[in-house]
């Protein structure tokens, strides 16, 4: 007799388990602690199997009758019903443990390390902007070519067009390790090359023109917003190191009697020590900046909470309170000016790469090699530090660069007799 809901309800509980059938194998076993749940008996491989299906009511009679019929058509086929549905929870379960998000996360912690801090906070907020709200949860080894391209097309539609490049340049390095973990067999991102739009030529604004630098250092040096803003502008032409670099400095880093201030290999971009030899000036300006901040652990700590530096907009904003626009002057441009002004003024190519921290492409050889150069380097940082004092105090560039060019010859005249 075919059971019927009402009859399933009115089922109570007894001190051994019953079984309720229904036909076909299929039957409603009551526990003594009172659930309800459904079985289904048959024979495969000539052997006595059950499947257990769901718990009733959750399981409605209905759902476990179409079970019923589901099993059979698998048996007909030669397929055991159990073993099926193991391999269904299974690759649900893989699905699951292997969305796009769950793996980029894994990606992102394990290469993240040998990345500079910026670069990594870069990288995953990218992710988590443009790509985990649309793609995160979506198995790895199901997102298609066309779905990835939509979400970077949001990017384009924004105006970031370079972000867009980056993005995609992440998803395919997550794709690979997709590929290289066993949870993907393509690299989707692959497929979109040349789908995005080019990326315009671009580059830091910079001013290198030597009476418009006077300008400038005379600028910063009037600039009347917070101390520590102008202490950073003003150390950020005769260091010349990268933005991020400066305004992370630590305290620790410095040796202000050795005139020396070592970059941990961790905080650049290279992975590799930098050593940027001081001025007379930079230590002067160091000295009076600690008084300020000199308790605590960065130079140019946030206004908002000293256990954080100052942010990338904090120094543009200083910039931009002086007058100048985007397409005028950058922090990172001081790298570019320094090194436009060495090269012209004759200084070796090497000096002002390895002052630069431009990378070697031997990172075993760039370990061992941040060194190199030093006393010539030291030399090279004070005649640049006295030459922007000159562009700064004197009336005509022009002489100044006069001024410099001898100062060099005599350098350098210093260093074939030594």
């Amino acid at each position: 007799m075919k059971l019927t809901d009402t009859q399933l309800r009115s089922v109570k509980p007894m001190d051994k388990a019953q079984k309720f059938f229904d036909g076909g194998g299929l039957y409603l076993l009551v526990a003594p602690a009172g659930g309800k749940l459904w079985r289904l008996d048959y024979r495969f491989d000539g052997k006595r199997k059950t499947l257990a299906l769901g718990a009733y009511p959750a399981f409605s009679l209905k759902e476990a009758r179409a079970h019923r019929e589901e099993a059979k058509e698998q048996l007909a086929k030669g397929i055991d019903p159990a073993a099926h549905k193991q391999a269904v929870k299974a690759a649900v379960k893989a699905e699951t443990d292997n969305t796009f998000e769950i793996i980029a996360r894994e990606w992102f912690a394990k290469h993240s390390p040998q990345w500079t801090e910026s670069n990594s906070i870069r990288t995953l907020a990218r992710l988590v902007k443009d790509i985990f709200p649309l793609l995160g949860s979506k198995p790895v080894s199901r997102i298609t070519a066309l779905e990835l391209l939509a979400a970077l097309r949001r990017i384009e539609e924004r105006g970031a067009v370079d972000t867009a490049h980056r993005v995609l340049q992440d998803c395919s390095r997550i794709f690979r390790y997709a590929i290289a973990t066993g949870r993907a067999e393509r690299d989707t991102a692959a497929d979109l090359r040349g789908a995005l739009a080019p990326v315009r030529g671009g580059h830091f604004s910079s001013i290198t023109d030597t009476a418009d630098i006077g300008a400038l250092l005379r600028d910063i040096d009037a600039y009347t917003g917070n101390i520590v803003v102008r202490a950073a502008l003003r150390l950020a032409p005769y260091v010349f190191v990268r933005p991020g670099e400066l305004r992370r400095a630590k305290w620790e880093e410095f040796d202000l009697a050795g005139a020396e201030w070592r970059i941990p290999a961790e905080r650049m971009k290279m992975r590799v020590l930098h050593i940027v030899p001081l001025a007379r000036q930079v230590v002067e300006i160091l000295t009076d900046l600690h008084r300020y901040t000199g308790q605590g652990r960065f130079l140019f700590p946030s206004m908002r909470a000293a256990s954080a530096p100052i942010s990338d907009m904090t120094l543009l904003a200083g910039l931009r309170r002086l007058g100048y626009g985007k397409d005028e002057m950058t922090v990172h441009g001081f790298r570019s000016m320094a090194s436009t002004l060495l090269n012209e003024l004759g200084y070796s190519v090497d000096w002002i790469e390895r002052q630069l921290a431009h990378g070697e492409r031997n990172s075993v050889r760039a370990a061992y090699n941040y060194a190199q150069y030093l006393p010539e380097r030291r030399r090279m940082m004070q005649e640049w530090a006295d030459y922007l004092d000159g562009l700064r105090d004197g009336p005509v560039a022009k002489d100044n660069v006069i001024l410099m060019s001898a100062i060099r010859n005599a350098s350098m005249r210093r260093i074939a007799i030594n």
